[in-house]
Parts: structure tokens; sequence; C-alpha cells
């Protein structure tokens, strides 16, 4: 397993910072490569069906579990550092509704036309909650995240503490085996409105600026990729477009419901849908990552014939990472009969995409080494196990 022992020193909560060593430190050479042969396990936000999402802990495991990619959220503290969090918002998914003294920091904000009020990370404009912009990393550092679904295992709240860009990287870089990132440039014009760095730099030149002190670079399949595998994603088009003249590390254009609104453009996702839309974005992006309910409709939970966007995207080599793929029943739509097996298998050998998004990273890892696995050995034997249950079909049949 990955670092057992650092890991269960998370689970009891006494790890100190900093967690890791530099990853400039850290060589690939006797790492094992990542696969590239079969569709990409992404671990989104990590693996937080088990552990509260974008922590230390909740990477970790998900790298345990097999995957290919760990996922995260960037936004920044009122400081200017960059931080792996996935609302702007803190009152979901942490516990700063107990801390006193920050009472005093609910705001309201507009985003996207909507007010929102909370503890923002950043400072916005007219939504009443706490926002991370309002908060320093020091006093960010002060805060425990905490599981956002009640369904969920609640156990590890109030034990991990919210990670930094550069911490989230050196996890990736210490795991034994060569592990991709994902982050998203997340809410890039709030972040850009609220919080000010030197020289009139932007959120996206602080977030390549970190990409390349720890070595991420090169176009897709690279030498320099495989090494340090990575795929950049936004919802927002012009900040993918901005960077592409600051990196040719691989983008992903993320595609939301087709009825809502981008966040900088103001264009509707039918619009960014389109075959002249397409074919303008694959000149900056390998690949889209669509919600999932946009590829396939659904109507009363029930799968509607899918759309032809995976094979459009195909027909101009991008790639195709669908979000978010969820166990519990709640998520899976009737078709797959509560069994999330049945939807991996409808995805990947159906609908054909090139990686998925999930909560529960090992699921999908015990599903793909049973249906595809990428050594002999474990081909054989899952060969063997499949023509038993064959067997046992039969034979319960006749029976």
């Amino acid at each position: 397993g990955f670092a057992p022992l650092l890991f269960l020193s998370f689970i009891l909560g006494c790890a100190a910072r900093p967690f890791y060593p530099l990853p400039s430190k850290i060589s690939n050479q006797n790492r094992q490569p990542m696969q590239t042969s079969r569709p990409y396990n992404i671990a989104h936000r990590g693996s937080n069906g088990e552990i509260p999402e974008e922590t230390a802990a909740a990477y970790m495991r998900a790298i345990e579990e097999g995957a290919d990619f760990i996922e995260t959220d960037i936004l920044s503290s009122k400081d200017g550092v960059l931080i792996c969090f996935h609302d702007v918002i803190l009152d979901l998914t942490t516990d700063v509704a107990n801390h006193k003294e920050f009472a005093n920091r609910k705001r309201t904000y507009n985003l996207q036309g909507f007010n929102v009020t909370g503890f923002f990370t950043a400072k916005t404009d007219k939504i009443f909650f706490i926002h991370a912009v309002d908060f320093t990393l020091k006093e960010l550092k002060k805060l425990r995240v905490k599981q956002r679904y009640n369904f969920r295992d609640q156990q590890h709240n109030g034990k991990f503490s919210i990670i930094t860009f550069e911490e989230f990287i050196s996890i990736a870089l210490d795991a034994p085996r060569v592990v991709g990132i994902y982050p998203e440039i997340k809410n890039p014009v709030l972040i850009n409105q609220h919080v000010k760095w030197p020289n009139g730099k932007r959120f996206e030149d602080k977030f390549v600026e970190t990409l390349k002190k720890y070595g991420y670079k090169g176009s897709y399949m690279s030498k320099d990729w495989l090494e340090k595998p990575i795929f950049i994603q936004s919802f927002a088009p012009t900040s993918l477009v901005y960077i592409s003249n600051l990196t040719n590390s691989p983008k992903i254009f993320l595609i939301d419901d087709v009825t809502m609104p981008t966040q900088d453009t103001n264009q509707s996702y039918w619009e960014i849908t389109s075959d002249p839309y397409l074919d303008y974005i694959k000149e900056y992006v390998v690949g889209i990552g669509p919600w999932k309910d946009t590829v396939v409709p659904v109507k009363n939970n029930y799968l509607q014939p899918p759309t032809d966007l995976v094979a459009r995207a195909h027909a101009r080599d991008l790639q195709v990472h669908p979000y978010t793929y969820r166990n519990e029943n709640m998520f899976l739509h009737l078709d797959f009969h509560q069994d999330p097996y049945v939807e991996y298998d409808y995805w990947l050998n159906k609908i054909g995409v090139d990686g998925l998004f999930t909560d529960f990273t090992g699921s999908l890892h015990n599903f793909q080494e049973w249906t595809s696995p990428l050594s002999q050995k474990d081909g054989d034997n899952a060969s063997k196990l499949v023509d038993k249950i064959a067997l046992l079909i039969s034979s319960y049949r006749k029976g």
C-alpha cells in the first residue's frame, strides 16, 4: 500500500506540517509508469466516497486504490496562496461555523447571477456565506474538513486540514508509482476580481507558475508528460485559451448542463457543444469533460438515447472524460439496477469514453482489473473467473 504508516497517522489525526518531501527531490527512475492502455481512473477530489474531499488523506487513499490521476479544484486564499478546495464558500465542507473568531466573515456575493451567502475562501460580491477568498492561508489552516454528504462515513470529520496546491502536487510526486494530477482552474473570474498578485499577474499565471516549478510540461503522451502526467481542466474557455500561451500541458474543457451559461463568456453549453465551437476549441484542448447527463440525457431517472457528442469529439481527436460517477443508489439511474459496475460497463464499453471522474476510485479500479486487466496473469485469472461464473449460471438454469 501507499505509505501505510503515514496514511495511518493522517487517520489518527496526528500528522504535522509539512506532510511531504519536496517534489523536486523525487525521481521517477524506479517508479512504475502510469498505464495508458485503458480509460483513465480519475479520482474526483480524491477517494471522497470514503474520506472528506480534497484532503491529503483522500488523495493518498485514491493512490492506494489505483487512481491514474488525482483530481482537484484550485482556488486562492486572500493572500494569494493556491489551495485545493471545491466550493467558493467554506460552510458546506468545513467546521468554519464552529470558529467564533470568524463569525463576522459571513458575506453575500454574486456568482454567475446568483446571490450566495456564506464564508468565502476569497472576497466576492453578493452571497451571504463564509468564503475562502476572505481568509488568509494561516486562517484556512485552522479549519478542519468534513464530509459533504451526511449519508457517507462521518468518522473522519474534523481530522484533516485544507491543503495547498503545492502539497497536493507533493502527494502525487511522492507516490510509489507515477500518478498524474488533474487540477481545475476554478472560478477564475471570481478569483481575478478579488485576489491581487504583484506585477498584474492573474490567477492563471500563478497556476501555471506552480506547475512549472515542479516540472510539469510537455504535450500529451510526450516523454515529459509521461514522467509527470497532467491534464489542466476548466469550465472557463478564456482561461484555457490564455494559458495555452504559457504551457503546452494538455487541457480539458469542462462542459456543464447544456442550459447553463459559461462563467466567463456567458455562452450556453448548447453553443459550446456545437460543431463550430468544437472546431474552435480543439486548437487549445485535447479533450472535453462533460457532465454525463449532457452526453446521455435522463428523463424520470431513466437513460434516454445517447447524443452524438462523444462521436463528434472523437472525430476531432478529442478525448472525453465525463463526470461524476458515484456508487450510491441515489446517483445511479434506474437502468443500472443499483449496480455501479453496470454503469461503468455502459460508459466504458457502450459509450466508449476515455476516462471517468469517480468518487469511488477503488470500485472503478476493481471493475477495470476484472474486465481489462493490465497484466497477462491478471487477465488469465479474470478469464477463468468469468468462465466459472458462466458455468455456474448455466448449471443454475439447467437445475
